[in-house]
C-alpha cells in the first residue's frame, strides 16, 4: 500500500488519522510542523501528503507552494474552510485534491486512491508522449520542443499531458477542471483560459494562429500533430 505522509497540528486528529491509515495497510509518517514535515518529504519522498492548512510554524498554503517547489508528490489538502474560491486558489497551486474536516478515514482512503489512479492526466497511461516535435514524458515531467527543453508550471505540465494523452480528441473545460483542477464543480473557465494561454506562450504560438493546440469554440481545446492539421 502507498506510503502517506501527514501533516497536521492537531495531536489527536494525527493520532486518529494515522490510526485509520495504518489499519487500511498504509505506512504513516506524520508531523505537526509543516516546516519539519518539509525536510522529511525531501529526504525521503512518501507516495502521498495529507496536508492540514492550519499548521503552529506556516500556512499549510505556504508548506504547499515551496512543496511544489522542490517535489511532485500527490498533495491532498485537509481543511476547515469550505470556502469555494479558497479551494479553487489551492489546487491552482498544486493540490491535487482535497478533503473537508471533519473526514472519515474511508473518505481519505478513497481520495488517495483516485489521486494515485490518475497520477498525471493522460500522462499516467503512457510515460512518453510524442506529438510532432512535441515530447512529454511523464516520469521526469519534462517537455521537449524540437529538441529543445520547455519550462512549465505543475499545472501546465498537467494541462499538455491530459490534452497530448488524448490527442485529435477535444477536450472540454469541464473534463480539464475535473482531471488537472479536481474542480467538481462548474465555473472556473477563467482558470483554464488563462493557463491555456500561458501554455500557449511557451509552445511559441497565439490563439490566433495556432499550431499544437486547437480551440474548438463552445466546444473544448485539443492537441494535434500540426503537419497532420490544416490551419483553421
Amino acid at each position: 500500500m502507498p506510503d502517506v505522509y501527514l501533516i497536521e497540528d492537531d495531536a489527536g486528529i494525527r493520532t486518529s488519522v494515522a490510526r485509520a491509515l495504518e489499519q487500511r495497510h498504509h505506512v504513516v509518517r506524520s508531523s505537526g510542523q509543516g516546516l519539519t514535515a518539509l525536510g522529511e518529504i525531501v529526504a525521503v519522498p512518501p507516495d502521498v501528503v495529507v496536508l492540514d492548512l492550519g499548521l503552529p510554524d506556516v500556512d499549510g498554503a505556504a508548506v504547499l507552494r515551496m512543496l511544489r517547489g522542490a517535489s511532485s508528490v500527490p498533495v491532498i489538502v485537509a481543511t476547515a474552510r469550505a470556502d469555494e474560491r479558497e479551494v479553487i486558489a489551492l489546487l491552482d497551486a498544486g493540490a491535487d485534491d482535497y478533503v473537508i474536516k471533519p473526514y472519515s478515514g474511508a473518505e481519505l482512503e478513497a481520495r488517495i486512491r483516485a489521486v494515485l489512479r490518475r497520477g498525471v492526466g493522460g500522462a499516467a497511461r503512457s510515460p512518453r508522449l510524442v506529438v510532432a516535435e512535441l515530447e512529454i514524458d511523464a516520469a521526469t515531467r519534462s517537455v521537449r520542443l524540437a529538441g529543445a527543453p520547455v519550462e512549465l508550471s505543475r499545472k501546465e505540465f498537467d494541462l499538455l499531458a491530459l490534452l497530448a494523452g488524448r490527442a485529435g480528441e477535444v477536450v472540454t473545460k469541464r473534463e480539464i477542471l475535473q482531471e488537472v483542477w479536481r474542480q467538481p464543480y462548474g465555473g472556473g473557465d477563467k482558470t483554464v483560459d488563462v493557463h491555456l494561454s500561458w501554455l500557449r506562450r511557451k509552445l511559441g504560438e497565439r490563439a490566433d494562429a495556432p499550431r499544437f493546440l486547437r480551440t474548438v469554440r463552445g466546444v473544448g481545446v485539443m492537441l494535434v500533430d500540426p503537419s497532420t492539421c490544416a490551419e483553421s
